[in-house]
């Protein structure tokens, strides 16, 4: 089963100083029936203002993945680690046993965009911690290649060379050129969620096709081989697809 989520039903979030976009519930946004896919809970499409950000804060029994999509984030936490994540930049915070940590935008001009999702790991209070890698767009274009995969996943590393995750899950950021085709594999007693970062996408499957937009995701729970084409005028299309149990 192919469920498509357009743009426009997401829940959106203004608080002057960061626009979001919430495909779960999340904060203000209490839905019952659209609480979580999978172990996936959280899928935050935000944009921070200039010198804006999250001030220091807890998290614990959460494994958290970011993205940075355009501009720069700055990362700190109580593990040690300050860093400035630049475009491209894919982070892997396991908050575990706890963990205090701030992302802020450094930027006196500029605003940074970056997805946020949020994973139940396979268990509790397992011991914290982060990394980060810069996934360049030459070894993710018109193809699909994990950029974090779990500890025991079935997922081929490729080249590469993946973060890792307390989660039995894969995360794929591929650019797709217009008219070029990825299928992926999917098996039943998985999930993959789809979301379109920009450009646009056609999506098949035996439920039939379905042609996305920026902002809009696709959840899907059926074995079958998954066509993603890329239909963009503007050349380059941009997703996140993560595979699930």
């Amino acid at each position: 089963m192919i469920k498509v989520v357009t743009s426009a039903e997401r829940h959106t979030s203004e608080r002057g100083w960061i626009h979001s976009e919430f495909s779960f519930s999340f904060a203000d946004y209490d839905d019952p029936s659209n609480a979580h896919f999978g172990c996936l809970l959280a899928h935050n499409d935000n944009q921070l203002n200039a010198e804006e950000g999250f001030k220091k804060h807890p998290h614990h029994d959460l494994e958290i993945v970011s993205y940075v999509i355009s501009g720069t984030l700055q990362h700190e936490d109580d593990l040690g680690n300050k860093h400035l994540l630049e475009a491209g930049t894919v982070q892997v915070l396991s908050a575990g046993t706890g963990v205090n940590h701030s992302e802020t935008n450094p930027s006196t001009t500029e605003p940074v965009r970056f997805l946020q999702m949020w994973f139940l790991p396979t268990s509790p209070q397992l011991e914290s911690a982060w990394e980060y890698r810069t996934f360049s767009k030459e070894m993710r274009m018109n193809q699909c290649q994990p950029v974090v995969v779990g500890r025991g996943s079935s997922a081929l590393n490729g080249s590469t060379d993946p973060l890792h995750i307390h989660q039995d899950i894969a995360i794929y950021l591929p650019y797709l050129e217009t008219g070029k085709e990825i299928i992926f594999p999917q098996r039943e007693d998985r999930r993959t969620h789809l979301y379109l970062i920009s450009g646009h996408l056609e999506i098949g499957c035996d439920d039939g096709t379905f042609h996305l937009e920026p902002g809009d995701a696709a959840r899907i729970h059926r074995s079958c081989d998954l066509r993603i084409k890329g239909s963009s005028s503007e050349g380059i299309s941009e997703f996140i697809l993560v595979d699930l149990p």
